[in-house]
């Protein structure tokens, strides 16, 4: 399949967007670039290569900064990344065995799932409890497979509890990165990997690397309040137009 023949000019105009748009985010925030992206190229894309595509452009931002995240992030992000990667192929394979109308349905509500976890009250620190730690893996792998979006179950994880800010955003970016690159190599493994999608990828990088430095620059700038707000609109959005295009 050609991808690119896929796409019309105006098409394409609106995946650079939303991949700026959700980079930006991701600098900003250190999360939420999954979640704003794939339900809005699932409106062009089935789900199983809107899911794989994001997954090729995490990882590309991922790699690009490495060595901070590395020297950054806690170590349960390590407990997270393994358990991510027992579980993405269970969460894939449930995505290829389900018709593209539910599973953007599906991928919308956990989109929903995460505006509504993003503008819950902050909370003193959660228990770091081992239990606790399991299941953000085990949930985040299936989401990853299944949405390509591991953030739901990390996000308030870090972000809920009393650690530094670069710790939190080098823990989740990490797991993030790594939690794609298992994504991909479970699409490959299964055979659903179409690697023109590569090819997607790359145009689109260059949007997502320019929105990701802007969103580091912005970083601490803007108030807490007003990236939720803005967060949580697009995410309604992308989620809306996810649900019109499953009963469209």
């Amino acid at each position: 399949m050609d991808i690119l023949a896929g796409y019309e000019a105006a098409a394409v105009v609106v995946a650079l967007l939303a991949a700026f748009g959700s980079a930006f985010v991701r600098g900003l925030t250190g999360f939420g670039m999954a979640i704003l992206i794939v339900p809005v190229l699932a409106l062009a894309l089935s789900p199983v290569d809107a899911v794989l595509l994001t997954n090729f452009l995490s990882v590309f931002i991922g790699m690009s900064e490495i060595r901070r995240l590395l020297r950054s992030a806690e170590k349960s992000a390590w407990i997270i990344i393994a358990l991510v990667a027992v579980t993405t192929p269970v969460g894939l394979y449930l995505l290829t065995i389900t018709s593209p109308a539910i599973a953007r349905v599906v991928i919308a509500f956990i989109a929903l799932s995460a505006f509504v976890a993003i503008l819950l009250p902050r909370r003193g620190a959660l228990d770091h409890h081992p239990a606790t730690t399991g299941g953000v893996g085990i949930l985040s792998g299936l989401m990853t497979g299944y949405a390509g979006m591991p953030g739901p179950p990390v996000v308030p994880y870090y972000v809920g509890r009393d650690i530094p800010r670069e710790t939190a955003k080098a823990s989740m970016l990490l797991i993030f990165t790594c939690a794609s690159t298992t994504g991909l190599l479970s699409g490959a493994a299964i055979g659903v990997l179409d690697w023109s999608l590569l090819l997607l990828a790359a145009l689109l990088f260059p949007a997502v690397l320019l929105g990701n430095w802007l969103g580091n620059k912005a970083s601490g700038r803007i108030e807490d309040r007003t990236w939720r707000i803005c967060v949580g609109l697009v995410l309604g959005t992308a989620a809306l137009a996810a649900l019109w295009k499953a009963f469209g």
